[in-house]
């Protein structure tokens, strides 16, 4: 998974296609580079203690990924609904994810729905301003960006609680 983000990161920052221009693709290159070893390092600052959450760290890189296909695919011009379906399951993996995670913990599962939720609409307002930020103000999209920040919020919102409800009703386990 991030082996194929990278090359395919690096393919639209360095290719020159029109599909990937204004899209910020030297940015999300060192940014999605940087988050796809977010949680080996985690891991690592832990001591690096058995298992590995390798579940954890495929659904936190899996979203980069798929937001970097539908680029390459052209998905988010051709295709109307594409780019919400990303808000809201992209959202789901990355907090169920931190939900996981959170299993290793000792919340209860109220408290790790809350956090993970957290996540979630911290890290969905944070996106927003990064699209704003590096894209929005010089593309077409200007025009309509009001709009679109407050639905991409809404369902990343959604999927972020649908990640953190499904994930706290699994176990707790041993601390990392």
């Amino acid at each position: 998974v991030k082996a194929s983000l990278v090359l395919l990161l690096a393919f639209g920052a360095f290719s020159g296609l029109e599909r990937f221009a204004g899209k910020a693709f030297g940015w999300r290159l060192l940014g999605y580079s940087i988050a796809a070893f977010i949680v080996p390092a985690i891991w690592a600052a832990r001591g690096r203690r058995s298992p590995y959450p390798y579940a954890s760290d495929i659904l936190f890189v899996l979203p980069f990924l798929i937001d970097t296909i539908g680029n390459a695919l052209n998905l988010y011009d051709t295709i109307d609904w594409w780019d919400d379906a990303n808000h809201l399951v992209n959202w789901a993996l990355h907090t169920s994810a931190v939900g996981l995670l959170l299993r290793y913990g000792e919340w209860t599962p109220a408290t790790r729905v809350a956090l993970a939720f957290g996540y979630a609409v911290t890290t969905a307002v944070l996106w927003e301003f990064a699209e704003f930020v590096t894209f929005v103000p010089n593309s077409p999209e200007a025009v309509t960006a009001y709009a679109d920040t407050l639905f991409d919020l809404f369902n990343g919102m959604v999927g972020g609680l649908i990640g953190a409800v499904v994930t706290s009703r699994l176990p707790l386990l041993r601390r990392l």
